[in-house]
């Protein structure tokens, strides 16, 4: 409706771009395949470093558009034939501040899923920014760590050039809000494109995720469940577009509405209109929630740049970044890392069992002075924590990493415990911090806070020289 003819040519064209600019190593069955750019090697050896109008040239000459929908289906056919999956996982990802949020959804996504489980899955991955030293930093960092999964084509990594997308008024050098989600958008549609037809299910996740064990069981339990009732979208997470899942054949339609209105509306609005056109009325969530997002997450408003949701008061608790687990029950409000949060948000679960747990795993490990933990209400203290006891943790294995010894720091008492760390063998290297449960506990629990002061470099002199 807003796109001219041009920009229609223009968008078309760059869905071709995409298999031009896959930074993954393609499997061997295909390496003969002249048409298509492979990697052989070093992951930094692809097109990224063609300038603009190389690759503005390079289109040019490959005029008829007929061309690259050729090519593109050509190559289409071989990667079906090579591995159609059940589950196609598509995340966007744009540079952040907290350079490893790719990196820690990524090893939550795999870590999540048993071996069987990821012969049911593949993950596409857009990088969507032109700044080729991101670009190629992130694609050594990723297939360094992922070898094992590119190698099984379990994980695939494509990117869209900047010349193909249509003029959003400079929207990669502003940040205003509506041209944020206006090429999010885009990114999104690039990204649903390359994904059509490579799996029988797509599910979209954003980039700064963390997902519940054995999540590609539980939605194929609940696909299953659902054979009976027709339906558009499946949510598996109530916080914007993450955890959405579609069906792979409603994909080329999701794609162009994203294009057609990526000026109107951010994502996880269009969503939502997208499924009402479709005729499916009403939201279905799918509980438990399975995906929620890590504590750094970062967001944009109309009148600054990137900025923490949470704020440092210089006086209060710095709870350093971290990712935050619990086998307790979770429902659709009031999640596990609002416990973590510098503002009034808590953690609402109900009938606890002793040795059920709340973990924060902290991203790099910290010397701790003092460790807070409130329970229940604020007026009343209702739903406090009876039975229970913190924990610090160390010697972090396995990415993301989890605590191989913890030793107890103390005991809550009427549900709350305030304590500081003296003990230098325990305050140094902390690299999680659990609440426990001790006992049975009926009826609702409210885990209000977990407060962490990390000792800075004064206190630690001054600790040394009183020793």
């Amino acid at each position: 409706m807003r796109c001219s003819i041009r920009r229609c040519f223009l968008t078309s064209v760059g869905i071709g771009f995409l298999w031009l600019f896959i930074t993954l190593k393609v499997p061997t069955e295909i390496e003969d395949d002249q048409n298509v750019m492979t990697i052989q090697g070093q992951v930094y050896d692809v097109p990224l470093s063609v300038s603009q109008e190389d690759s503005y040239s390079r289109r040019e000459d490959l005029r008829p558009l007929e061309e690259w929908q050729n090519l593109t289906s050509k190559y289409m056919k071989k990667i079906q034939q090579r591995r159609k999956t059940w589950l196609m996982v598509g995340v966007s990802s744009v540079p952040r501040p907290d350079q490893n949020s790719l990196s820690y959804t990524l090893l939550s996504l795999f870590r999540a899923t048993s071996k069987i489980e990821q012969k049911r899955l593949t993950v596409l991955v857009h990088l969507a920014d032109s700044d080729l030293t991101w670009l190629r930093e992130t694609t050594v960092h990723i297939s360094s760590l992922f070898s094992p999964q590119i190698l099984a084509g379990q994980l695939l990594l494509i990117h869209a050039p900047s010349d193909i997308y249509p003029t959003v008024d400079d929207v990669r050098d502003k940040a205003t809000q509506a041209e944020f989600y206006s090429k999010q958008n885009i990114d999104h549609a690039f990204l649903m494109s390359f994904a059509t037809k490579l799996s029988d299910y797509f599910l979209l996740l954003e980039d700064n995720a963390f997902c519940a064990p054995n999540f590609v069981t539980h939605i194929h339990w609940k696909v299953n469940a659902m054979r009976s009732d027709p339906w558009v979208m499946l949510e598996f997470s109530n916080m914007g577009f993450l955890g959405k899942l579609f069906h792979s054949r409603d994909l080329p339609v999701l794609s162009h509405f994203l294009l057609l209105f990526y000026k109107e509306k951010p994502l996880n609005r269009l969503i939502p209109h997208f499924r009402t056109l479709l005729a499916q009325k009403n939201p279905i969530l799918c509980r438990p929630f399975l995906f929620y997002y890590r504590i750094s997450y970062f967001t944009y408003n109309d009148s600054q740049k990137a900025t923490p949701v949470r704020k440092k008061n210089p006086y209060g608790p710095d709870n350093p970044p971290g990712a935050i687990f619990t086998d307790m029950k979770v429902f659709d409000v009031h999640f596990p890392w609002e416990a973590y949060t510098l503002d009034e948000s808590f953690f609402w679960t109900h009938n606890v069992s002793a040795g059920n747990h709340l973990t924060v795993i902290l991203n790099h490990p910290v010397n701790l002075n003092r460790v807070q933990v409130l329970t229940g209400t604020i007026v009343d203290g209702k739903y406090a924590l009876e039975k229970g006891q913190v924990e610090l943790g160390y010697d972090p294995e396995g990415m993301p990493q989890y605590c191989t010894s913890f030793a107890v720091l103390g005991h809550l008492l009427e549900g709350q415990m305030d304590q500081e760390v003296f003990l230098r063998s325990l305050r140094y290297n902390v690299s999680c911090v659990r609440v426990v449960v001790k006992a049975n506990q009926l009826g609702g629990l409210i885990i209000r806070h977990i407060h962490l002061w990390e000792e800075n470099a004064k206190e630690a002199e001054a600790t040394e020289s009183w020793r």
